[in-house]
Formats: structure tokens, sequence, C-alpha cells
């Protein structure tokens, strides 16, 4: 029997669990930003925009479930796995701190923030359009090392180290949880036909309940919460937005300094998910990814959505647990209906947090090694090079929250000094961390050209850069003219340097026999699991 088509096998349990639960933690997440920082009222949060949030969801998860069997026809094979979509997490606290929290505090009303929000999400929707005719073009001429090493940094920093430094703040539950989980995707222990997202998340709400119970409240968890969760119950369908999306445009001004290096990133961002998928052996159009992303998230921000759709990190990770085309299509079934009856509420005081996040770890890890696995050996330098801008861009965020925390909004020089004083490079972080996805690509892939010897291609990746820099799109904060003119004047004398050399060094060829190019397919652990 041909089994190419079936919309469900049993991999797929474990791929929904571990998906499902990413998908309940940026809910979860999302539904307290907007609660308790935007203090935005019940009524809109579980009335207005969650049901919207749901809708853009189910949309997404089933057009990639489409997507998938589609593939799975056309190719007769059984391994499909579709992509995995979902609110951008990035993205979901840059319209929180940067666009929606400014406005809503500089004007006193939460409801202008959220009508930013949704202008915010229609601007980088139409960026993301444009960008799936012109994606396919750049992750042709790309270097796989680059798109996957840009991948590899932010899957460190912002998939990996939020939910690694919380499971140790509780690791009562959260090294609990992961050992459940490596045992099972790593090490191959069985739980017999129950999954082990499923497990690890059972063991860590008995251990929060229980410990609860004793007067130790290892996960935070409390009887008043949970009964107070219930009065969000209701059914609620998304209201068009229309009138809200257009209020937002009042504050354009703010909101493209962001929607659009951002609505950028989302492009870069795509390209190497659709890279890292394609790796993993399942390759989908680019095209019809990015559109399809511009499309939902137009939708939902027209339904009263302020977070940016984009089919997520973690393919592979997916694939290898043995999600195939069903667990992406029971997902948006699953928040569609959580959304709607106002259940997120009920699931957010149920549920400890960090019984899940141990899962965003082990995505993280494998989609961090997968950058190493599937490319050539002597590309692992541009890889390095291609994280490092991730890394700097994690640590200006965590110094400028940090510093948000005791009310400082801004850095002045004298502040920036003394913190040269004491080893800081604050500036430096600014600069390397702006615009990192764009900055790593870039990086990475003049790296591998240098590295292969086309140092005219390489010459054109730097040119590349130098162009970016100038108008504030990697290595600068806002979009401008001549925001970073040294950083950009760099680049151009790297680009002359390496054309010079071109023409006159006759730099010797790479012998690439020396070198094993590939490492096998996502992991050998990954693959028995």
């Amino acid at each position: 029997m041909n089994t190419s088509n079936r919309f469900w096998v049993p991999g797929d349990w474990n791929a929904f669990f571990g998906f499902g639960t990413n998908i309940l933690v940026n809910l979860l997440t999302l539904t307290s930003l907007l609660r308790f920082v935007l203090k935005m009222p019940d009524d809109l949060v579980f009335g207005r925009i969650l049901p919207a949030t749901g809708l853009m969801l189910c949309l997404s998860t089933m057009y990639y479930a489409f997507l998938a069997y589609r593939l799975a026809k056309k190719t007769g094979r059984t391994d499909v796995c579709a992509l995995p979509s979902g609110i951008s997490v990035p993205h979901m606290f840059i319209v929180t701190f940067v666009v929606m929290l400014p406005i809503a505090v500089s004007t006193g009303d939460p409801m202008k923030g959220w009508e930013a929000g949704l202008t915010w999400v229609f601007v980088q929707s139409f960026v993301l359009m444009a960008g799936g005719f012109v994606g396919p073009y750049i992750r042709k001429i790309t270097p796989r090392a680059a798109l996957l090493g840009t991948l590899a940094g932010v899957s460190i920093t912002f998939i990996s180290m939020a939910p690694a430094l919380q499971m140790f703040m509780t690791p009562v539950i959260g090294i609990t949880c992961f050992a459940i989980i490596l045992l099972s995707w790593f090490g191959g222990v069985n739980y017999g036909k129950v999954p082990a997202g499923l497990v690890a998340i059972a063991a860590g709400l008995l251990i929060a309940w229980g410990s609860t119970a004793v007067g130790l409240n290892f996960g935070g968890m409390s009887a008043s919460a949970l009964a107070a969760s219930v009065t969000n119950f209701g059914f609620h369908v998304p209201i068009p937005a229309f009138s809200h999306v257009f209020s937002g445009f009042a504050f354009i001004g703010t909101i493209l300094v962001t929607a659009i290096p951002f609505g950028i990133y989302d492009l870069v961002e795509a390209l190497d998910n659709v890279e890292s998928a394609a790796v993993a052996g399942d390759s989908y159009p680019t095209t019809r990814v990015l559109t399809a992303d511009g499309v939902v998230s137009l939708i939902g921000c027209m339904m009263g959505n302020p977070f940016i759709n984009a089919v997520y990190i973690g393919h592979p990770g997916w694939k290898a647990m043995g999600g195939r085309i069903g667990y992406s299509a029971a997902t948006g079934v699953m928040v569609i209906l959580l959304c709607w009856f106002g259940a997120i509420s009920v699931m957010s005081a149920l549920i400890p947090t960090i019984a899940i996040l141990p899962i965003l770890l082990y995505i993280g890890m494998l989609i961090g090694s997968q950058a190493f696995q599937e490319t050539p050996k002597r590309h692992a330098p541009a890889i390095i090079l291609a994280v490092i801008p991730s890394i700097a861009n994690w640590g200006l965020t965590i110094i400028n929250n940090s510093l948000a925390a005791a009310g400082i909004l801004t850095v002045s020089d004298q502040l920036a000094n003394s913190m040269l004083d004491q080893g800081v490079y604050y500036r430096g972080l600014q600069i390397l961390g702006g615009g990192s996805t764009l900055g790593g690509l870039i990086l990475g892939a003049t790296v591998v050209c240098i590295i292969d010897r086309n140092l005219i291609k390489a010459a054109g990746f730097a040119l590349a850069g130098a162009v970016l820099t100038f108008f504030g799109l990697m290595h600068g904060e806002h979009i401008g003219i001549a925001q970073s003119p040294l950083v950009s004047s760099g680049y151009v004398l790297v680009a002359l340097l390496l054309g010079a050399c071109a023409k006159l060094a006759a730099p010797s060829p790479v012998n690439f026999s020396d070198h094993e190019e590939h490492h096998g397919e996502i992991s050998a652990e990954a693959a028995r699991a």
C-alpha cells in the first residue's frame, strides 16, 4: 500500500505534543505580555486578540500541512514533514516593548498600543509578500553555511538561552523534564505509546502541584489562580478590526523604524528555515512560503492580531521525532479551540511553563548542531562568525532589559564609557548586534567565499554589507541614511581588497579532497528517535 499520502502516522503524536506545547508556550507568553506588560483588559485579550491569533495560526498550520501533503503525493515519499509555523518569538517581544508599550504609555491608552501593533504587522506582511519573489534568488546565491550559521545563532541565543536559564532556576522540574525528553528523542528510550513530550509535561505538572501541596511551590501553581482563570471561559470568534488597523497609521513614523528591518529579518529567517528543511530532505517552494506568511499575517492583523506569523526553526527536529503531515494540522485545530473558547487562561494556571521549556532547548540544540553537520568542515569558521552577531544582539537585549528594570531607558555616553571601564563594550554590542540576522548572513557568506577562494563573490557580499549598513538594515538601530558610515566604509574597503586580491594575488585553489564535505543527516541519535 502506498502510504505517502497518509495524513497521520504514529510519529505525529510525538511531534504534535512537542510542537503543540511549543505553540502553547508562545501563546501563554504573549497572553502574559498583553495582560501584565501592556495592561490590556481581559475582554480585549480573550475576546478580540486571542481569537484572531488562533485563526491566523490555524490557517498557517493547515496550509503547511497541505504543502506537505502535496509534496508527499508528488514524490511518493512517506517521510515528508510539514514546515512548523507560528508566532515569531523575537517579534513578539519587539512589537510589545518597542512599538506597543511606548505608544500605550505615551497616550495612556492600551488600545492605541494595540492599534499600532496591528499596523506594524500590516506593514511587515507586505514586506514578506514582496520578498517572496526575490527570496529564491537570495537562497540560490547564498552559501548554505551562512544561512544555517545565522539560524544557529538565533537558535543558541533567542531559542535556547531563556529556556536553559529558567530550567536551572527551577531545576527540580526543569532538569527532570529535560532528561525525560533527551532519553526518548536522543537516547531511544520508549515510554510505551505515550509521547515523550506528554510524559515530560505530566511529570512537571505532578511535581509542581505536588510541591504546592506540601508548601514548596516549585512551579508557582496555586488553586486560587486556577479557579480565577475559569472566569475567562467563553466562545469568541474573531471580529474584523479594519478601523483599528488604519487608526494605527497615526504612529507610522515609529512603526516603520522597526517594521521594515524586521520584515527583512523575517525574509532571511524564512530562507534559513526553508534551507534547513531542504537539508533534512523536504524541499519547499520559497516563494509560496514567504507569500503565505505575508498573507496569513495580513489576515490575522485585519482581524485583530498584533503578532507576525513565521515559518519556525525546528523542521529537522520534528521530522527526526517522527512528525509528518498530521502534526501541523492537529496543532492548528488545537490552537483555534484553545483561543476561541478562552482556555488559554486555564492552561496558563494549570501547566507550569517550566515543564514545557525543555522542548524548546532540545530544538535549539538540534538546529544549532545542524549548521555543522550539514555543511563542509572547511566552512566551520564561517558558521562561528555568522553566530557572533546574534550573541551580540542577545547580550545587548539582556543589558537593555536590565537597565530598564532599574528605570534607565537610554544609555548616555557617560554610562557607556563607565561600562567600557568595566569591560562591557556596549556601543560595540549595538553595532555588531544591530540587524544581527542580516549581519550574520553577510559575514558568514563572505568568509565562506574566501575559504572557497571565490574572492569576487566574497567582494559582492561585502559590498552588499556596505549598502545594508549604510541604510541601517544591519549594524544599526534605525533605518535612515548613513546610519553607521564608518562600518559601511569598512565593508567598502574589504570589497576593494577582495577584488584586488582576486585580480592580482592569484590565491591558491582549495583542495576539496582534504575536507570531509558533509557530516550526515541531522544526527545519528536524533535519527534513531
